[in-house]
């Protein structure tokens, strides 16, 4: 299986960004993938006001250019992020993936929100205008299972643990970690996950835009199970191709059996 991962830029035009998207799936380098990957918040700029301004509900314009455009080259698609409105009103940063025929496969609405205050670093808060999602994601394709989580998610292992024990092998995440964050904790994290889960860890954040108010860390990912650095990419625009080896992920989980020497009976905070 190869999976393209496209690190974008996200420019402040909606339009703009389904339009380079486009453009960019005409690249040579793509014609012969079985699946393309897009980064966090990939039509609209990483900016809380801005989430509701640029939301949509499920189904809406960017979701049929999505699944139009997995139809038109017959891949599977995980369309990054973008700001989705449920008929409450209520704002979620969620994840759409299709199938090669368009259909969507998968929904996933951020369980974990940024709201984080670093000392002399990043300050962020997307509870101001996100609400949290509850459901864990994973999804069948013809090669395997997959998860999907979205960012921040990443941090908390119980989430990928659970995706890996539904059986995913692959764990998709778009996300756009930032200057503070990324130097320190971005390869850090999904080489953790790939080694806990023995599965392969597939991160996709925006192309860094020093002009905007938020500064993406970049540096596109790939994680194989055995935790080692399949390719990363730099701050800039660029294609990342991984081909996935599922005989790896079965060799690995075969010869050192996490999953199955898991405890499930004790993991638990007891009271005393």
């Amino acid at each position: 299986m190869k999976i393209a991962s496209l690190q974008l830029k996200v420019y402040r035009e909606k339009e703009k960004n389904l339009e380079q998207l486009a453009e960019w799936m005409k690249c040579e380098k793509l014609q012969d993938v079985d699946m393309v990957t897009l980064p966090e918040m990939f039509t609209c700029p990483y900016q809380t006001e801005l989430f509701p301004l640029y939301a949509e509900k499920e189904g809406g314009p960017s979701c049929r250019f999505f699944s139009d455009l997995a139809k038109k080259y017959g891949i599977y698609l995980s369309a990054g992020t973008i700001p989705e409105v449920d008929e409450n009103g209520r704002i979620y940063n969620t994840a759409y993936v299709y199938d090669r025929t368009g259909n969507q496969i998968a929904k996933h609405r951020k369980m974990h929100l940024f709201d984080i205050d670093i000392q002399d670093g990043q300050t962020f808060r997307e509870s101001d205008t996100l609400s949290a999602g509850d459901e864990v994601t994973v999804f069948d394709t013809e090669f395997c299972r997959m998860g999907i989580c979205i960012c921040y998610d990443l941090r908390f292992p119980e989430l990928a643990g659970l995706m890996a024990q539904e059986g995913a092998k692959v764990l998709l995440v778009p996300a756009a970690f930032n200057m503070t964050t990324g130097p320190a904790h971005w390869e850090l994290l999904f080489r953790q996950r790939a080694v806990d889960n023995q599965f392969y860890t597939i991160g996709t954040a925006p192309a860094r835009d020093m002009g905007a108010e938020y500064h993406s860390w970049g540096h596109t990912i790939a994680v194989d199970p055995w935790g080692t650095v399949v390719h990363v990419c730099g701050e800039a625009e660029q294609i990342q191709i991984t081909e996935i080896n599922l005989e790896l992920v079965d060799k690995i989980r075969r010869e050192l059996p996490l999953l199955r020497h898991r405890r499930g009976d004790v993991y638990e905070v007891r009271k005393r």
